[in-house]
């Protein structure tokens, strides 16, 4: 038992990032966690985590050993339910890494909800539009906008993401519509820096369009705000303007032309075996939320926060 209460420790203090939070998680003292962690390097013969003062990382052992790990706890858990017959209640910290513009619009406002029904859990959500390692930097789920390529990790469809070209109809009135992908060549297309051309499907398959405007920027937010104020034409998705299009702000331009279907919200976490309470609990609650056609699909506001939150945020940035 002393065996498995130090895998317990283990994995808890990787997922809290250091040993003082992890220690708190589990009613110990960071002197008591320091001496576990030790003794199962010992009994182990190599070193899982190097230490700082203001944090950890796991080597290149302590990595694999983790991902083991968690599917033994995970396991564990799911035996004692089976067993129990308990109703199933998510602990601990829950990480979670997400695009900075969807979760401020379509997570931040709906965690309320979720953690109102798990007031045991604490949910740390790190904001990042790039594809980070989860498994590398421990973080139990990312949620993702793409069209995903193979991977070793599981992933789940939440809700389709649908990416069109629009403008504010002032814009228009100025400029004219665009009535083929060519006359774009006459438009202030709006774009955030990237090389990445626009791709489309359009009735005669997938086209690649490399835009050009009069603006230039590294924020996606300032393009939306630029294309809302009638600078130019963009390429959004319906969850960023959703609002706009159905009140009229904004008006579909080229309608035959729009992203692939194949691109969607996604959850993805490392292993479909033995998922923890915590991470299925929050991704079922994601994709009863949005569903097949998504509320900002559906013309229709996003669902109340009828219930305070009582859990605890540990950062959102």
């Amino acid at each position: 038992m002393n065996k498995f209460g130090d895998l317990e420790i283990f994995a808890n203090v990787v997922a809290a990032g250091n040993m003082s939070a992890a220690g708190r998680e589990l009613g110990l003292s960071p002197a008591v966690v320091s001496k576990r962690l030790r003794r199962l390097e010992d009994r182990l013969g190599t070193r899982l985590l190097q230490r700082t003062t203001r944090q950890i990382a796991l080597t290149e052992a302590g990595k694999g050993f983790y991902e083991r790990v968690v599917v033994i706890l995970a396991s564990v858990e799911e035996a004692e339910t089976f067993v129990s017959r308990r109703s199933v209640t998510a602990r601990g910290i829950l990480r979670i890494t997400a695009p900075t513009a969807f979760s401020r619009k379509h997570i931040a406002p709906h965690l309320g909800m979720f953690m109102a029904k798990n007031p045991d859990l604490a949910v740390n959500l790190v904001l990042s539009d790039e594809f980070v390692d989860i498994v590398g930097e421990s973080y139990d789920l990312a949620i993702r906008i793409a069209e995903l390529a193979d991977s070793s990790l599981v992933a789940r469809k939440l809700a389709p993401v649908r990416r069109l070209l629009c403008a504010a109809p002032e814009y228009l009135e100025r400029n004219g519509i665009p009535s083929i992908l060519s006359d774009l060549d006459d438009h202030n297309c709006l774009t955030h820096h990237s090389t990445e051309p626009w791709r489309l499907i359009g009735p005669d398959g997938p086209v690649a369009y490399r835009p050009h405007g009069t603006l230039q920027t590294n924020s996606s937010e300032v393009v939306r705000s630029a294309i809302l104020s009638g600078i130019g034409i963009g390429y959004r998705s319906t969850w960023d303007v959703g609002g706009e299009l159905a009140s009229g702000r904004l008006v579909q331009v080229l309608e035959d032309h729009e992203a692939s279907p194949n691109i969607g919200l996604h959850a993805i976490y490392p292993s479909r075996q033995f998922l923890p309470v915590k991470v299925r609990l929050f991704i079922d609650f994601l994709a009863e939320l949005y569903g097949n056609v998504p509320y900002w699909d559906a013309g229709a506001e996003a669902p109340a926060d009828e219930e305070p939150a009582v859990g605890k945020i540990r950062s959102i940035k």
